[in-house]
């Protein structure tokens, strides 16, 4: 088998990279270790960028998320008893669009599908080859019969735990990682969100978010510590924490129900670099991991496919390798920023085991932020997306 272009991991990120260089005449093969229907089972984040929204347009697959999305022109912060609304719009001219992940996903297999895209489920024990050649290849096994593919490029958009970075030799790679002492429990119930905006809730107990993914299904998050365990916490026990940590009308008005996924995401931060090695790219979670606080995880890996899709037609076009050589330092330069936003916002808004002086300083940093204008554009202009430069 031969492709111009291997794609390790099915999720968004491989789905709309195969998308963009499709319709650019560039062919890939995308191998997938899970089945379509466990892949479209994950629940994840669902704050798409603009940049992200727009990509999604271009590709052909953003009829539906125009449809069913929610754009949203802003955003709450919460603490003690100071709540700050910012507006995206009007502070730096741009919006969200509230769109679940798994809904872009199920809209990008649509679209290969249409296009009679290659993607192959339950491909197992992937391994990359000779990636640091002009030959490299991939092999796999596939319902018991190992297979080989032969390409020109390999794409590692397999996540933080698949092989593409693991074949990066030790030495060639430096990892930086901050793993934060607590993670996020949350539940996705069939009630309606508390309100039409995300609310970020900086609290003496700990941080709380209410989010949503439509106008019935509404997805909140707590933090917790990270010894503990979903079992631990009942849906009661959940609603009754949930309600401690917000505004007291948002808490009178909060609409309460079953659970139907309920979970604990620990919260780190990781870079690996570079992002290339030869003729092998990584992409999204197999090269970077950020805390949800800034809802940048899937909006970094869509700055990512730009950057290299961008690189590979440009390749297939003109046959110059400059835009790939560039690839890792454009990408990480973005990555950087997003995770020192991230950063930012987790360390602003959660409870951690501070000094008295940590404590005095994170109050003034949210007084100023209430106060000064030039800090809510920033705010805005990290939450709505850094423009692909």
């Amino acid at each position: 088998m031969k492709t111009q272009v291997a794609i390790i991991g099915g999720g968004p990120s491989g789905l709309l990279l195969s998308q963009r260089l499709h319709l650019a005449g560039v062919e890939t093969v995308i191998l997938e270790r899970q089945t379509r229907d466990y892949v479209l089972s994950r629940i994840r984040a669902g704050v798409l960028e603009q940049g992200l929204a727009d990509q999604l347009r271009q590709a052909g697959v953003g009829e539906r998320m125009d449809r069913e999305g929610e754009v949203h022109e802003g955003t709450e912060i919460t603490f003690e008893d100071h709540r700050l609304h910012i507006n995206f719009r009007e502070l730096v001219g741009k919006t969200v669009m509230v769109y679940g992940q798994t809904e872009v996903t199920r809209d990008l297999y649509k679209a290969r599908d249409d296009m009679q895209g290659t993607i192959i489920h339950e491909a197992q024990d992937v391994a990359l080859h000779d990636t640091d050649t002009d030959s490299p290849y991939v092999t796999f096994t596939k319902d018991g019969e190992e297979h080989r593919l032969d390409c020109d490029f390999i794409a590692g958009c397999d996540g933080f735990h698949g092989p593409s970075r693991k074949s990066i030799p030790a030495d060639k790679l430096r990892v930086y990682e901050k793993v934060y002492p607590f993670g996020w429990l949350g539940v996705l119930s069939e009630t309606p969100p508390v309100s039409e905006e995300l609310i970020y809730s900086g609290h003496p107990r700990g941080f709380a978010l209410c989010s949503l993914r439509s106008r019935t299904l509404s997805r909140y998050y707590v933090q917790v510590s990270s010894q503990d365990k979903v079992e631990d916490w009942s849906d009661d026990r959940f609603w009754e924490e949930l309600k401690a940590r917000l505004p007291q009308d948002a808490a009178d008005r909060l609409v309460t129900g079953p659970s139907i996924e309920k979970s604990i995401a620990p919260l780190r931060s990781f870079v690996a670099e570079p992002m290339t090695h030869g003729r092998m790219f990584l992409v999204g979670d197999s090269a970077h991991i950020v805390p949800p606080t800034g809802a940048k995880g899937l909006n970094l890996a869509a700055s990512d496919v730009f950057y290299l899709s961008t690189a590979l037609i440009s390749y297939y076009k003109t046959g110059a390798e400059t835009e790939l050589h560039d690839y890792s330092a454009k990408a990480l330069r973005r990555i950087w920023l997003a995770e020192r936003f991230s950063w930012w916002m987790t360390t602003l808004l959660h409870k951690f085991d501070e000094e008295a002086f940590d404590v005095r300083v994170k109050r003034a940093e949210l007084d100023f932020l209430m106060s000064s204008r030039a800090a809510q554009a920033a705010l805005a202009e990290n939450y709505v997306g850094l423009p692909y430069d």
